[in-house]
């Protein structure tokens, strides 16, 4: 039996594989921009945060209809099972879809719809978080909140997420009070490219549950004890931070420190798509970097079920199914 792990940073659109986008594009009449999978695929090696997120963004034109996003979101669970994955709180990016004229209701709905049926079929349960883009307008993300909260698909939380250099939490004060008040849990993307002081604001400012990568965070010894005393979960994602060039080695990703620590970290895919890896890949290379035990694997399975957003009920299932293994 696997370890049932919760994948806790996981972007629905960054499971995108070369094959679905143009698959989908056949289907809709589309041209794109590359030759084929190969060429697509090539592209694939990032400078930065950002070199990523022009493409990614680019290839969303070929997610239209509530079809669309229940097969994307289907083909991750499938990879998602063998990856041993037991529950996943996946993030999807709303604005994106709007400003192409895709409702809200139509993402949401196409992926309750593989949600669904994971549940039945795979075992695999599942959670949406709606996530803000940071280099948007509040306003954008006002509407979008106020969207999401209307549709007729619940969702667990909202994120923060895209381009963080230069957009710190605070400018989404207002908005991530409204999601408190409506009940909504709380996430941000913080201190991947971006200081240890957007961690701190996404705490104190935004109220975030859980911070999203979180490895600049270790830059200030103040936080990592703020962290510690408030278990407060880091979702890591150890091929990301190798892809977009945070490190430029998984040993270079500071697992073993947050362990050592005492710190609640946890291990996902971020984009596995575009970044080589799906949570087996990440568990894998950071195995081999940091030569890590059973136990040390334990744990992390460990954290990941404390740091999710499951009813309690449920957690006690995963850790029955973790202690007998």
């Amino acid at each position: 039996m696997s370890r049932p792990f919760c994948e806790l940073h996981l972007h629905i659109e960054g499971t995108l594989e070369p094959a679905t986008i143009f698959q989908l594009a056949r289907q809709q009449g589309l041209t794109l921009p590359y030759a084929d999978e190969d060429d697509l695929a090539g592209r694939y090696r990032f400078t930065d945060l950002q070199s990523f997120l022009d493409l990614y963004y680019d290839n969303m034109r070929v997610l239209r209809s509530e079809d669309d996003f229940a097969a994307l979101a289907w083909a991750y669970f499938l990879r998602a099972r063998i990856a041993g994955v037991a529950h996943v709180e996946l993030f999807v990016d709303p604005q994106a879809h709007s400003v192409r004229g895709v409702a809200e209701n139509t993402v949401l709905r196409g992926l309750r719809r593989a949600m669904d049926r994971a549940r039945t079929e795979l075992a695999v349960s599942s959670s949406i978080i709606a996530c803000v883009l940071r280099d948007q307008s509040v306003d954008s993300a006002h509407a979008m909140l106020d969207a999401v909260l209307s549709a007729d698909v619940p969702v667990t939380g909202l994120g923060l997420d895209s381009a963080e250099v230069g957009n710190p939490p605070s400018k989404f004060a207002a908005v991530f009070a409204d999601a408190r008040a409506a009940g909504l849990h709380v996430v941000a993307h913080a201190g991947e490219e971006g200081p240890a002081d957007y961690v701190w604001q996404a705490l104190d400012v935004l109220g975030a549950e859980r911070i999203d990568h979180g490895i600049r965070a270790l830059d200030d010894p103040k936080l990592v004890q703020r962290l510690i005393a408030d278990r407060i979960p880091l979702t890591v994602c150890p091929l990301s931070n190798v892809r977009l060039q945070v490190v430029q080695d998984v040993a270079e990703v500071p697992i073993r420190r947050m362990l050592d620590e005492g710190l609640c970290v946890t291990i996902n895919s971020d984009d596995p798509a575009y970044f080589g890896g799906y949570l087996d890949d990440n568990l894998r290379s950071i195995q081999e970097a940091f030569r890590l035990t059973d136990g040390d694997l334990d744990q992390l399975c460990e954290n990941s079920i404390t740091a999710s957003f499951l009813p309690d009920p449920e957690r006690v299932e995963l850790r029955r199914r973790l202690a007998a293994r």
